[in-house]
């Protein structure tokens, strides 16, 4: 991934999931893994090398070519994206596209233009990778109009703007409608790989959804966004992705701590990028408005399903996607007869696979509401999110959730959970799936977060099976000492699987990361450490090779909160080489 900025840069986490016994399925729910079988063809001539081979060798040479070629020819300009307005041509939208704040009812989205006020907008960071995804040719960030179409003062050709209405869960409460009160997308794109991108622009000015709020976005949480949406995805993490962002060169009043000591911050546009930007709460707006509205949410969900899960709609009956959807039941979900069902558990899976990697780094997302979930399983709304210097698992990064810690980093997989349950109730709502597909759904959830969490805490140990008890001592360990999240497993991997090391010299490679304990905690650090050598001994892997692997799990690199705060505190005062070395 290239990133180019406008200076260069100087309960364990699952306990309360209950599992029932289940029918073992396969590895994946809904998807058809199609196999086929080639024979190959042996020479027995001295070179060692067929004919067959060299063939081989000369048509996937000549399919790199072609596929080279085929990427130069897809590098457009901006005049010449190819858009696809499905969201707006297939769905239901407001009769109305004034921005007054107001209850939009019957409708998905609303027709509105960016309004923000810009004076010299400047491009200051860009990502290359993500124009890559829309076929977007990179000397387009170089023109001189790009920061005021990408700002939304000058009309971006082909687009249709709208603003998406939906509603929300805040902090385990219905808020009712909530809506993109200050995100505009600009429209869809396929790209030539027939692949299909939402561009919205973040702060680019009030819509109807946006209650009393200016709609407006200041540099500091855009830098946030641009750059932990950039990070996630190196990581390997689900996310909505960030093209660019622009100054907009006026300033925003904020009150960034809730102390009522307002200030001016230099306003800026992040310009997001995801293939849909439908969450849970996209439905469930629909699904309270009682019965006429019911059947937005079957539209809704025969959206997603064409575009976004096409799989689901070829499943046929031999695929055999039948479960008993628990010991207590005698009913049997059969996936392929509902596509809702289908639907309502890859949701569950891919949402619960993408908490299990923010548990993975430390991440911690902050705001788990309804309306931040998407329905895609990415991670969407960069707000107050953190990830864990220290290991405490109450962490949260979010000021408003500091009594409670219903968001604390601990909480995020039964709150997860609980945010699908939600969703199925939605579902069920509108009739589309029944109690025991609901229920199956939320099953499927508790056991994929805890197949994909017990499979990359094994891997981050470099570990040959899961082993909860020295895990479960490990997190333990990590939480009374306050040890560093990325930095310990980062280090682990310098440990030799051998029983010649004295008791005294055991925890010299982890001393960088052990600091300040006394001499009751370096006993249990010790204890903890011979228990884990004799298990690696026991796996069997070599050291070198468990390091590499380990190393491949394991980031060097998080998006440091305090990196990012240095950052933003130079930007702000015009100065974006820290930008890129965060």
């Amino acid at each position: 991934m290239l990133l180019h900025f406008a200076q260069p840069p100087r309960s364990l986490f699952a306990a309360a999931v209950r599992r029932r016994p289940l029918s073992p399925p396969p590895p994946s729910l809904l998807r058809r893994i199609r196999r086929s079988r080639t024979n190959s063809t042996y020479s027995s001539s001295s070179s060692g090398v067929s004919m067959e081979a060299s063939s081989a060798v000369d048509s996937v040479a000549e399919g790199l070519r072609n596929q080279r070629l085929e990427s130069e020819k897809a590098r457009l300009k901006i005049e010449d994206l190819n858009w696809d307005h499905s969201f707006v041509r297939e769905l239901p939208g407001d009769s109305r596209s004034d921005v007054m704040p107001r209850e939009v009812l019957h409708a998905c989205y609303t027709k509105v233009s960016p309004s923000v006020e810009v004076e010299n907008p400047q491009l200051v960071a860009w990502s290359d990778s993500v124009a890559e995804l829309l076929d977007l040719d990179p000397k387009e960030f170089e023109r001189p109009d790009f920061p005021l179409i990408f700002s939304g003062a000058s009309p971006l050709a082909g687009g249709l703007p709208y603003a998406q209405c939906y509603g929300g869960h805040q902090f385990g409460m219905w808020a009712g409608q909530l809506g993109d009160g200050r995100a505009i997308t600009l429209g869809e794109i396929l790209n030539s790989r027939r692949e299909r991108w939402e561009l919205q622009l973040k702060g680019a000015g009030r819509t109807p959804y946006s209650r009393f709020a200016d709609g407006l976005a200041v540099l500091r949480s855009s830098i946030r966004e641009f750059l932990c949406s950039e990070a996630m995805h190196s990581l390997g993490i689900p996310t909505t992705r960030a093209l660019c962002l622009v100054t907009t060169g006026k300033y925003v009043t904020r009150d960034m701590f809730y102390d009522g000591n307002p200030k001016d911050e230099p306003g800026a546009i992040v310009c997001r990028v995801a293939q849909s930007f439908l969450r849970f709460g996209s439905y469930q707006i629909h699904a309270t408005r009682g019965k006429e509205d019911l059947d937005i949410v079957r539209a809704l969900a025969d959206y997603a399903i064409r575009h976004h899960f096409p799989h689901i709609e070829t499943m046929i009956k031999s695929d055999s996607l039948s479960f008993n959807p628990g010991e207590e039941s005698t009913s049997v979900v059969d996936l392929t007869s509902n596509k809702y069902a289908a639907w309502a558990v890859e949701v569950a899976e891919r949402t619960a696979s993408l908490v299990a990697r923010w548990q993975g780094v430390g991440f911690t997302h902050g705001v788990l509401n309804t309306d931040n979930m998407s329905v895609l399983g990415l991670t969407i709304d960069y707000g107050p999110f953190g990830f864990l210097d220290a290991f405490d698992p109450t962490y949260t990064p979010n000021t408003t959730d500091l009594p409670g810690r219903r968001y604390c980093f601990s909480n995020q997989p039964d709150i997860g959970l609980w945010n699908i349950a939600q969703f199925t109730s939605t579902l069920s709502a509108a009739s589309l799936i029944n109690k025991e597909e609901s229920n199956y759904a939320m099953e499927r959830y508790g056991t994929k977060f805890m197949d994909d969490y017990k499979s990359l805490m094994t891997r981050k140990l470099g570990l040959s099976k899961y082993n909860k008890q020295l895990i479960g001592d490990l997190l333990k360990n990590m939480s009374v000492d306050k040890v560093d999240y990325t930095n310990f497993f980062r280090s682990l991997s310098n440990l030799k699987a051998t029983s010649n090391v004295s008791e005294s010299e055991l925890l010299v490679p982890l001393k960088a990361v052990l600091l300040d304990i006394g001499k009751e905690r370096k006993e249990a650090w010790t204890s903890w450490v011979k228990t884990y050598i004799q298990e690696l001994i026991s796996s069997g892997i070599s050291d070198e090779q468990r390091k590499v692997e380990m190393d491949s799990i394991n980031p060097k690199y998080i998006l440091r909160n305090y990196l990012c705060q240095s950052a933003i505190d130079a930007a702000e005062q015009g100065d974006y080489g820290k930008f890129g070395g965060c």
